[in-house]
């Protein structure tokens, strides 16, 4: 996608969001679009939720290994702070963020900015995770992921966590949850 002049000599900005359940590859989607727009010479910043350290306390990383530099922030409204005089903000695990971050992203869009946001947009009950919903609501663009599921191989659009603990947020790997379709999610076993 490229900046789009409008009327009035300024720019278009836009709101991406990368969805779908865990090892679907969102964040390597989210961090080839992110050095696409590197290679086009545009100015990205890129953040991240401060209480993901799953791989690193500084950079964004696939499952895959792939990573790019980011920095980790507490509150989505310091985005607005540190993303002046950019072309694209990236920002990974949206679901972790404050209820602030749709407004941040409208916010940045408004102003000529590219957001690229990637994150789950259901949680391990299956219900609408975080800010997700209103992020998929106001974006202008939506990209849905899947997996595979582990159990039949179909595709799988949910996240099984296979270990006992009923808070909402579990940072986990493959040790913790599993991609699963409809149908071997709700077997449950």
């Amino acid at each position: 996608m490229f900046i789009e002049p409008n009327l009035s000599g300024g720019r278009r900005g836009w709101i991406e969001v990368i969805c779908g359940s865990m090892f679907s590859g969102k964040t390597e989607e989210l961090i080839r679009r992110l050095k696409r727009a590197r290679i086009a010479n545009l100015k990205v910043e890129i953040f991240k939720p401060a209480i993901d350290v799953r791989y690193d306390e500084q950079h964004i990383v696939s499952h895959d290994e792939n990573a790019i530099q980011s920095t980790p922030i507490d509150n989505s409204q310091t985005i607005l702070l540190m993303a002046s005089d950019v072309d694209v903000v990236g920002i990974d695990e949206a679901q972790f963020f404050d209820d602030e971050l749709p407004m941040v992203c409208d916010q940045l869009a408004r102003q000529g900015i590219r957001v690229i946001i990637a994150g789950l947009d259901m949680d391990y009950l299956g219900k609408p995770f975080g800010q997700m919903p209103f992020l998929l609501a106001k974006a202008d663009y939506i990209t849905k992921l899947h997996a595979i599921c582990v159990k039949c191989g179909n595709i799988a659009s949910f996240s099984y966590r296979k270990v006992a603990a009923e808070s909402q947020v579990l940072l986990g790997e493959k040790e913790s949850y599993e991609p699963r379709c409809r149908t071997c999610y709700d077997e449950k076993d």
